[in-house]
């Protein structure tokens, strides 16, 4: 399994904090409701970011 860096996991776990209060928000501008599309925005900031994350899946 993939080791996550520690800023990768930063970020992932900041995204889940936001998805439970309310204010996440998706690329749409939507407010997001799902815990995985939570984990899989904050891995793609993490990306974006430099840290190291599992690659996107097709």
């Amino acid at each position: 399994m993939a080791k996550y860096s520690e800023k990768a996991e930063d970020k992932v776990h900041q995204a889940l904090h936001e998805e439970k209060e309310g204010t996440l928000k998706s690329g749409s501008g939507k407010k997001v409701t799902s815990k995985k599309q939570a984990i899989a925005i904050g891995l793609s900031e993490a990306r974006k970011e430099g840290a190291k994350a599992p690659k996107k899946k097709n």
